[in-house]
């Protein structure tokens, strides 16, 4: 896909999951010992990093998922309007969620024993979600990135590329050959999604402008990311865990998660409510990027019902709000008077968010700096609304659009559609 279209989606899911969903803990950077919070080990190898890695490599052999069902995972996050599905094919454990011939540190070597990411890409494409992979450029299960026998206190390479060239080569070779492999053996792929920023040039090169243009040659409608880079080969940029204040002047999109981390850490597990999700989604429309929304299965390979439950009252509002949303761009005044604006071909969409429990107001008045509208209606209401607009014009030279509001229920958000 162009990146036109990429940004008419608007809302896509990023989905992480792998053996370490057994313990619940962060997937792959406990095994970093850098001192940030999320590398923090389990208390009972809090002093034994090497012991503590042993015991994580060898959770593939009690990787069963009994539950792994892909059908309902794409079932449900089609329902909830999620127009794309970026799948993590391989963290920075290096552990592969495909059936890599590159490495025996796969899926297919576990008692689950399926190729998942086959398996999750075809359920998407079934539901009309298109397909992303997730790779990690760095690999930590990889003697090419970090060595056995040395110190790897970080989570850059524990050598030096320039000086043991060789070796860099390997794993670049390495890296290249398994994202070839995603790319020319799963079918059509529109996003390959690259974590690890810190694996860039000068000093670990992995020649992203070869890499990239083999990724078009096999998927010539492939969008390349290199997170965090901000190099010729990110397509579109991708903050983590926020949104900018304004209107961006590139192509973004902010991932953010459904609950407190990437992973589903265990069944008391809390999540945001369904009109979080659906504000942070209209906050990101309005500043015109796109929601990549994260979310863990369990370790049984389910998506707890909770999750299931919130993906479906957010599907509900876009169904009928959806075209505030989807294909839209912002327009200014983009925020004002407590509404944000997204415009479509001819129509207008003026968004209010609703707290929990809130009715809607009786009257919405707000300046407008374009033309009088032909009709204003709010969408999932079929009785017309009355309205009002007011010729004088403000220090802005907008003018006045007031709105008599019907009695009508609506949750999370309600929209405003001024038809020209």
């Amino acid at each position: 896909m162009n990146i036109d279209e990429w940004q008419d989606l608007k809302f896509g899911v990023i989905i992480h999951w792998g053996p370490y969903s057994q313990w619940g803990v962060f997937e792959s950077w406990t095994l970093c010992q850098e001192p940030d919070p999320w590398c923090a080990r389990p208390a009972q190898w809090a002093d034994d990093p090497a012991g503590y890695q042993k015991a994580y490599e060898m959770l593939p052999e009690t990787f069963d998922a009994p539950a792994f069902d892909p059908g309902s995972w794409a079932a449900s996050c089609a329902a909830a309007g999620m127009k794309y599905a970026v799948f993590t094919t391989k963290h920075h454990d290096g552990f592969a969620m495909y059936d890599t011939a590159l490495s025996e540190y796969k899926v297919t070597n576990t008692p689950l024993g399926r190729d998942v990411t086959r398996e999750v890409f075809d359920a998407f494409r079934a539901r009309g979600v298109s397909a992303g992979v997730y790779f990690s450029k760095p690999d930590w299960h990889s003697d090419d990135y970090w060595i056995r026998d040395r110190p790897h206190p970080d989570r850059f390479a524990n050598y030096s590329p320039a000086e043991e060239p060789a070796r860099w080569q390997r794993f670049k070779d390495f890296t290249h050959g398994q994202i070839r492999e995603l790319l020319s053996g799963y079918g059509p792929v529109d996003i390959l999604w690259l974590d690890g920023g810190w694996v860039r040039e000068p000093r670990e090169d992995l020649d992203m402008p070869a890499l990239a243009t083999e990724a078009r040659s096999l998927q010539p409608q492939i969008l390349v990311v290199d997170r965090e880079v901000h190099g010729p080969q990110e397509a579109y940029r991708t903050p983590e865990q926020t949104l900018p204040d304004e209107v961006q002047p590139f192509p973004w999109e902010s991932c953010i998660t459904l609950g407190p981390m990437w992973y589903t850490a265990g069944p008391d597990e809390t999540y945001k409510s369904v009109t979080e999700i659906v504000h942070l989604l209209c906050r990101v429309t309005v500043r015109g990027g796109n929601l990549l929304l994260g979310l863990g299965p369990d370790h049984t390979g389910a998506i707890p019902d909770a999750v299931h439950q919130r993906l479906a009252g957010i599907g509900a509002w876009l169904d009928v709000h959806g075209g505030a949303i989807y294909g839209t761009r912002p327009i200014a005044p983009f925020e004002r008077d407590g509404l944000l604006f997204t415009a479509k071909d001819r129509d207008v969409y003026a968004i209010g968010l609703l707290a929990a429990e809130q009715d809607l107001p009786t009257e919405i008045s707000f300046h407008w700096p374009g033309e009088k509208p032909e009709r204003v209606d709010l969408l999932g209401v079929d009785d017309a609304v009355a309205w009002r607009w007011q010729a004088s014009l403000d220090t802005h030279g907008s003018q006045m659009i007031s709105v008599t509001m019907p009695k009508a229920l609506i949750e999370h958000a309600y929209v405003l559609a001024l038809r020209y």
